[in-house]
């Protein structure tokens, strides 16, 4: 493939500055001269929905507010940052009424499309029933979603407590199995991601979200990559390393395990197969809970099941949950059996806003949508055909090191040699660039940040999804 970007080196790549660093250098990269070839630009698929003007703040407006008043810490993707004024479905639109095809869904957050109108609908009913009061007295939104949600979870995970967040969820999480069996030691994956919170940061494998602040009682494990694993896709190898863990770091006895089924902000890393059996077994036997992390693979995103732990044929103990719960709503939960939820009731826990009516109402109508459109079915058939596509897309460019993962929960990565996977962080950032300028987001995460993650709304097309691969494809040729 001919390549026109140098090879550059960036240093701090493991820090937030790295973000900006690589915007700066995309910003340069964008304005090169393109030769012919004969693939066609791609169009956006036909779409019957026109936003109503905009008559806000410009982009250069709200990016020198966001640079005077909001946090130095927050960074964004593009050289030109998107002012994202309007929604639809799987589209979004900037200040300009510009459409773009959205392979995002907000980092895996929007499950039934942007302003779906039922969603839409039971949030302003119930705003216009009543916004908040508290748990202490009796609503029928919290009820309900609860009793909606439980019947969605095997086994006994019978027992819901709502939070804010992913990470709230996580944090909850912890703290439960450390009370239930009066360890305190967790064990967690190198390169996963909980959350940026105490117990959560703590549980997090990635030096790029930590801070150096005192994160005691966690152990993180071989990380069971297929990709860039020692053991390939020996399942119960890497298990192996939770044992030694167990054996050789703690007492023997430990507080629980927690992972995600395919990490998220990792980089879209499906775990080995076979593992969460094995490690699953180890960690019982140490007295431990098994915490299974859906907060980015739950919702019927990877298709084939409903929660992601489901494909590796393991019950946890606790399952927590956010994102997709309710479309975008702050909106998170625990899931537990009863025996294991009594441990909360040793002194007064609550949550203020967790629970609340109208982001139960949501989540409620959220899982409505999902069961009345098909939505899983639809992830599992469109993402087939848009990983098979993808895969067609490695075979064609070496700079496509591995394409991965399930359903509507996809993750290409992109290398400069493909023997010694020499993370391609440069060019991953301008293949970026060049797909909104055509029309599509995506993200990118993985510890090297090299990788593409394709987390879309679950009423994508297979439409839709042949224009984000044609989009790539086209910005790849001209590489």
């Amino acid at each position: 493939m001919q390549r026109f970007i140098t090879k550059r080196v960036l240093s701090s790549t493991n820090s937030l500055r790295s973000h900006r660093c690589f915007s700066q250098l995309a910003q340069k990269q964008t304005s090169f001269s393109v030769h012919d070839n004969d693939i066609p630009v791609p169009k956006l698929p036909p779409f019957d929905y026109s936003p109503p003007p905009y008559t806000g703040a410009s982009s250069d407006q709200i990016l020198a507010k966001r640079k005077q008043y909001l946090s130095p810490s927050l960074f964004h993707f593009f050289s030109k940052p998107l002012n994202v004024v309007d929604g639809k479905m799987q589209y979004l639109f900037d200040e300009n009424g510009r459409r773009y095809l959205d392979g995002f869904g907000g980092i895996a957050t929007v499950c039934c499309g942007h302003c779906h109108p039922d969603v839409v609908d039971a949030i302003v009913k119930q705003v216009n029933r009543i916004q908040h009061s508290t748990v202490l007295y009796l609503n029928h939104a919290i009820a309900d979603f609860a009793e909606a949600l439980a019947s969605k979870m095997p086994g006994n995970l019978k027992v819901v407590f709502f939070t804010n967040s992913g990470t709230e969820a996580n944090e909850l999480a912890l703290m439960i199995a450390r009370l239930y069996t009066g360890c305190q030691d967790i064990i967690s994956l190198r390169n996963a991601y909980h959350g940026n919170a105490a117990g959560t940061m703590g549980a997090t494998a990635q030096s790029l979200w930590k801070f150096n602040v005192i994160q005691s009682g966690v152990h993180h494990a071989l990380n069971p990559d297929p990709y860039r694993g020692v053991f390939g896709s020996d399942g119960e190898m890497y298990a192996k390393d939770v044992q030694d863990i167990i054996d050789f770091g703690t007492s023997g006895h430990v507080a629980g395990f927690i992972s995600e089924a395919i990490q998220g902000v990792g980089g879209i890393i499906e775990l080995a197969p076979d593992y969460l059996p094995a490690a699953y077994k180890s960690i019982k036997k140490a007295g431990g809970l098994c915490i299974a992390d859906e907060v980015q693979a739950g919702f019927g995103r990877t298709g084939s099941h409903f929660w992601g732990f489901e494909a590796q044929g393991v019950v946890p103990d606790i399952v927590t949950m956010a994102k997709g719960i309710g479309n975008g709503i702050p909106l998170g939960a625990v899931v537990t059996t009863p025996e294991i939820a009594e441990v909360l009731t040793r002194r007064c826990y609550f949550n203020t806003f967790g629970g609340n009516p109208l982001s139960t109402a949501a989540g409620l109508a959220v899982l409505k949508v999902i069961e009345k459109e098909n939505l899983q079915e639809n992830a599992l058939v469109v993402g087939s055909h848009l990983k098979k596509r993808l895969t067609e897309l490695k075979d064609k460019y070496e700079i496509i090191g591995d394409v991965r993962g399930k359903g509507l929960m996809l993750g290409v990565e992109l290398v400069t040699d493909r023997q010694q996977k020499t993370p391609a962080k440069v060019e991953t950032l301008h293949v970026m660039e060049q797909m909104k300028e055509l029309g599509v987001l995506i993200g990118k995460g993985g510890f090297y940040g090299n990788v593409f993650r394709i987390t879309p709304p679950l009423c994508f097309t297979k439409e839709d999804a042949d224009f984000l691969v044609d989009a790539m494809d086209y910005t790849m040729s001209k590489m």
